[in-house]
């Protein structure tokens, strides 16, 4: 049996929220991100998330082996005092890790900081052909509150509806 735990992220963990990013980067249909970001671009953007934001490390242990398998972001949703309390969130699982529950624990340790950290409401822009991602929204009870047609180039230069959603969080 496999169980996640979490940690807020450190300069430690650049290297793995790095690689992680990376793979989606290269994969296409997560980001809109043409070509893989460097670790000191990945270090900056870590830095910038002050409280109330943060960054976690998601870690998977299976038969006492534990390794870290992806990250997970509350960010800024807009930088003015009125959205104050509005977060966006993100999250990236390795390839090999997905499919086994990394993803809904990860929604859900989010949404808990979330509500820990005085925020009443969360956002996430996702390509609207994710299905994953777009399941994982409805399962938690966002709303999509707006559909844009061939929005966003990927990687692969395939290009994307996107899809943007909303959670009020429960306080």
């Amino acid at each position: 049996m496999i169980t996640y735990s979490y940690r807020q992220a450190g300069d430690d963990d650049v290297d793995v929220i790095t690689d992680v990013y990376n793979e989606a980067v290269v994969e296409g249909g997560s980001t809109t991100d043409l070509t893989p970001v460097g670790r000191a671009s990945r270090k900056a953007w870590l830095e910038r998330h002050r409280d109330p934001y943060a960054v976690f490390v998601i870690t998977a242990e299976e038969d006492g082996v534990r390794r870290d398998i992806g990250f997970a972001s509350i960010s800024v949703f807009y930088d003015r005092p009125g959205y104050d309390g509005v977060c966006s969130l993100a999250y990236y699982i390795a390839r090999d890790a997905r499919g086994s529950g990394a993803g809904a624990f990860t929604m859900r340790a989010l949404l808990d900081e979330c509500a820990a950290r005085g925020m009443r409401r969360a956002c996430t822009t996702i390509f609207a052909d994710n299905a994953a991602s777009t399941g994982l929204c409805e399962r938690f009870g966002f709303t999509r509150y707006g559909y844009m047609p061939d929005a966003a180039y990927d990687s692969r230069r395939t290009l994307h509806a996107m899809s943007y959603w909303y959670v009020d969080i429960d306080r």
